[in-house]
């Protein structure tokens, strides 16, 4: 499965719980008393008043979400809400997740299947724009406080919206509104940049550029990641690198966009995304892909010990392979594929991705060949095609059988005997070492165990 790429480094920050929920006219009256006290110039030349009016526009901000948090149960919630029902119902779906959607006055409420609140959405906020106001009462109490004595107070509070932003990013992200998503990831950004905590948040950072990226927002995405690579942040195996350069290539700057691929190839040269994309950029440009090799050779230079750096010029060979017209050519690339993974071995003896690599190459070859098989209506032609894919199932089996006995990681050695159960099973009418082998692993798929 393809991982979401969003940032979770940073956990949704935990609404405290308050049964004595003011009423929005309360609070709203408190917001204007500070208000005024911030016009007054004998008041607001402290840094007091503007970090009072600040706590009222969170207690603003607070208040249309109840009394409830992320992470209560619905039990908790009934005790909390002291009676209050919601006026709607409904079972709703979030990224292929069933959710039980409860609707109130002002806010939704979103329930796992486990009964939890997972979500918070404010339907009928009190000010629209109560975060950013607290945002600018907080700068403007730093600006008057000359003494720096509050200056923990302002970075505390600077902080808990930076998590507000976030939390609220989350939720457009989970709601599928990701434009809104990318602006709320960008107010986290601002709010942590500014003076006193002055802090970049690469997270949101990166998020803001991701969100972005996903709705085809390249102009904004690109200064996003730009800012997370100035800031040394690429992400899951730099894939940063790889967005941005894609950024780069939908803006039409194909100069860019290779010099960042190579530059994060440097950093990540296991980084599928990076190498696919460096790939594609000599194959659609007709460049010579022998630059991908110079750049390994000099990964192999400063890192003679690493075995993943032929693993991955396997990968370079092979990707070569499936795109590659000439038969001949597609050939040799396939033998240097299998030279390359097993070097993995001579280098580290413990390192099963060598392995792997080979047995899924040869894995999907026969796949490839089955498909062709079953479009051919010619007998001869059929039958050289099932051979040819038999040798290639063959070819997977040593390999996997190699990786799963070097492997000490229980889910990729269970992975690894999904591809050994389907391929004894196609050879467990050919004698009771197949049909052992079958047995084997479809226990060890069946418990999630390896023997």
């Amino acid at each position: 499965m393809k991982r979401i790429l969003i940032a979770l480094a940073v956990i949704l920050s935990l609404q405290v719980a308050d049964a004595q929920v003011k009423s929005p006219e309360a609070v709203k009256k408190a917001v204007e008393g500070a208000e005024a006290a911030a016009q007054n110039p004998k008041k607001n030349i402290k840094p007091a008043t503007w970090i009072k009016l600040a706590e009222s526009y969170m207690e603003a901000y607070n208040n249309p979400a109840g009394a409830a948090w992320v992470g209560a149960s619905k039990q908790e919630l009934q005790l909390i809400l002291a009676g209050e029902q919601p006026l709607s119902v409904e079972v709703v779906e979030l990224n292929g997740v069933p959710y039980t959607k409860e609707s109130f006055a002002t806010r939704d409420y979103y329930f796992n299947q486990n009964g939890v609140l997972e979500i918070i959405k404010v339907t009928k906020p009190i000010y629209e724009n109560a975060l950013a106001e607290a945002v600018k009462a907080y700068a403007k109490a730093n600006e008057v406080d000359l003494k720096q004595s509050k200056t923990k107070d302002i970075n505390a509070g600077l902080e808990n919206i930076a998590r507000k932003y976030l939390d609220e990013g989350m939720t457009s992200y989970m709601l599928g509104d990701l434009a809104g998503a990318s602006v709320c990831f960008e107010n986290a950004v601002n709010a942590s940049a500014t003076a006193p905590l002055s802090k970049v948040d690469t997270t949101s950072l990166y998020n803001a550029g991701f969100t972005a990226w996903m709705v085809q927002d390249y102009e904004r995405a690109k200064g996003f990641f730009e800012s997370c690579i100035e800031n040394g942040y690429y992400h899951e195996d730099g894939d940063a690198f790889a967005k941005l350069a894609d950024t780069y290539g939908k803006l039409g700057d194909k100069e860019k966009m290779v010099a960042v691929l190579e530059k994060g190839f440097g950093l990540y040269p296991q980084s599928q995304s990076i190498l696919i994309g460096l790939i594609n950029y000599y194959l659609e440009n007709k460049q010579n892909p022998e630059r991908l090799f110079e750049l390994i050779a000099m990964a192999k230079t400063n890192e003679p010990d690493n075995a993943s750096l032929y693993y991955v010029e396997g990968n370079i060979y092979n990707e070569l392979r499936q795109v590659e017209k000439d038969e001949a050519k597609a050939e040799e690339y396939l033998a240097k594929a299998v030279a390359a993974y097993d070097a993995c071995e001579g280098v580290n003896a413990e390192y099963e991705y060598g392995h792997i690599g080979k047995g899924v190459m040869f894995y999907n070859i026969a796949i490839e060949l089955q498909d062709k098989a079953a479009n051919e209506l010619d007998d001869k032609k059929y039958m050289a095609l099932v051979e040819k894919f038999e040798q290639a199932l063959m070819s997977a089996l040593a390999p996997f059988e190699k990786a799963y006995q070097v492997s000490k990681d229980n889910t990729l050695r269970v992975n690894i005997a999904e591809y050994l159960k389907n391929i004894y099973y196609r050879f467990s009418t050919k004698g009771a070492e197949y049909e052992t082998g079958y047995a084997k692993y479809s226990e060890i798929v069946k418990t999630g165990v390896a023997q």
